[in-house]
């Protein structure tokens, strides 16, 4: 897209009410060129907006000039959702971050787009609530990040995702119009759902500048058990195993050996490291049925040949156990620098053959294969670990990547649970969606978007896109 003009220049400083918000050197311009992701993409201009008036302002004047806009919040996107890589603007939201309020009584959260989202949760637990959404990136990433992306987490298991608990938004369309969808109500059957639409849509079809949503009642108790498997395949099986005996958890997590092994050497915590997989459960609710519910969660997985079971002893014991699981992603990557992070995501029933599918893509491409995730979903997180450097280890990383989303797409499953598609996975959307289910989303881009102005060269796969994991 090149420089902006001046005149551009000129318009957007009566748009935007404090001209420190408008960021053009070129040591702010190359902070948002990059996410979590992959790739370099220099915006040509970075803006922070801080009310609903400033951002469609902003759009408006986009499309008067033909400029893309791309939104960001704190740039935790592993699927490169915010890379601006048609060049224009990235609008910074990070900075609006001045509503968030509680109605306990409608059991409702109103919040501004730059809300961190763990704060969310934090403030609803004052009222004995709770915000369940919990991607790892909680206590980083802004809430308009988690509703672009429908974000997942740990507890998605029993709760479900993000879009489960929005039920109204505040929008600026693709041509800088303010809409409301949705409203208070957890019931709402007027029209299409708009507020589902928008959410997981990445930013390609409106801005969300304000989301209305759904709190439920804090859990009274919760108790965390700690499985450990000799095998593998065994420890895929138990997950379908638990459930289908009546026990629902709120997390269940998975860690093969080589997360334990890194866990252990980055932060040492006993773990021991002559097993295949870690599961981690947590069963939450009245107390007295939390008892009964773990004697059944223990003698299931004896069935099913786990070697031991860790039963957390009380809270700071459950912490414990879970740091194990929250320490993979930064232990990892003391053994390479790149750390490629997949969420392909299969059926529960077909986690033990995506286990020997992985295993044989690691073998084939020669390969540093981590495995863990969100097991009792089926969201699991491949990753892996490489450095950029090694031109030919890339590409045989590339082949590896590409080959463990047609192993979900085989199995049932699908390219993503949790991160987006962004343009990290849009070359393989007509692999899972097919012709007229891809034709399909982009008449809907076509029709809210006319001239192609909110996060261009994201979801869809432009010409002749492959997957490339180097900087663009």
């Amino acid at each position: 897209m090149g420089k902006l003009s001046k005149e551009f220049i000129a318009e957007m400083k009566k748009v935007m009410t404090s001209e420190k918000r408008i960021l053009q050197i070129e040591s702010d311009l190359y902070s948002y060129s990059f996410d979590a992701s992959f790739g370099t993409y220099r915006p040509d201009l970075v803006l922070q907006p801080i009310s609903t008036e400033e951002t469609a302002g902003i759009v408006r004047l986009a499309n008067r000039f033909k400029t893309p806009i791309y939104p960001r919040g704190s740039g935790t996107s592993l699927s490169g959702g915010p890379l601006p890589v048609h060049g224009g603007i990235v609008l910074d939201f990070s900075q609006w971050d001045d509503k968030l309020i509680i109605n306990a009584e409608d059991l409702i959260a109103t919040v501004s787009p730059g809300v961190i989202t763990a704060k969310i949760n934090e403030k609803a637990n004052e009222w004995g609530l709770m915000y369940p959404p919990d991607p790892s990136s909680a206590h980083v990433s802004t809430i308009s990040g988690n509703l672009a992306e429908n974000a997942g987490g740990p507890r998605g298991l029993k709760y479900g995702v993000t879009k489960d608990y929005v039920i109204g938004l505040e929008i600026v369309t693709p041509e800088g119009d303010i809409m409301r969808t949705g409203g208070k109500t957890v019931k709402n059957a007027t029209g299409y759902d708009l507020t589902k639409l928008i959410v997981g849509s990445e930013g390609t079809l409106g801005i969300i500048t304000e989301a209305t949503l759904r709190l439920i009642p804090k859990p009274l108790s919760s108790k965390t058990i700690m499985v450990l498997f000799d095998d593998l395949v065994d420890s895929g099986r138990v997950i379908s195993k638990v459930l289908s005996s009546g026990i629902f958890p709120s997390k269940m997590e998975i860690m093969d050996r080589a997360s334990i092994i890194a866990v252990e050497a980055y932060q040492p915590m006993g773990l021991p490291m002559d097993i295949e997989a870690i599961v981690l459960l947590e069963l939450d609710g009245h107390p007295e049925a939390i008892e009964a519910e773990v004697k059944k969660v223990k003698g299931t997985c004896l069935e099913v040949g786990a070697r031991d079971i860790v039963i957390a002893k009380d809270d700071e014991h459950a912490r414990e156990l879970w740091k194990a699981r929250q320490l993979v992603s930064p232990a990892i990557v003391r053994r390479k620098p790149t750390k490629i992070s997949e969420d392909a995501t299969v059926p529960r029933s077909q986690i033990p053959e995506m286990f020997r599918r992985l295993k044989e893509i690691e073998n084939k491409y020669q390969i540093e294969l981590v495995v863990f995730g969100h097991a009792g979903d089926g969201n699991l997180h491949p990753n892996i670990i490489t450095d950029e450097r090694d031109i030919e280890e890339m590409k045989r990383v590339e082949k590896a990547v590409e080959e463990i989303f047609k192993a979900a797409i085989e199995l049932g499953g699908t390219l993503s649970g949790e991160h987006g598609i962004g343009n990290m996975k849009s070359p393989f959307m007509e692999m899972e969606l097919g012709r007229t289910g891809l034709e399909m989303m982009k008449r809907i881009k076509q029709a809210w978007d006319p001239n192609n102005i909110l996060n261009p060269g994201k979801i869809f796969p432009e010409p002749g896109q492959k997957l490339v994991l180097t900087n663009g």
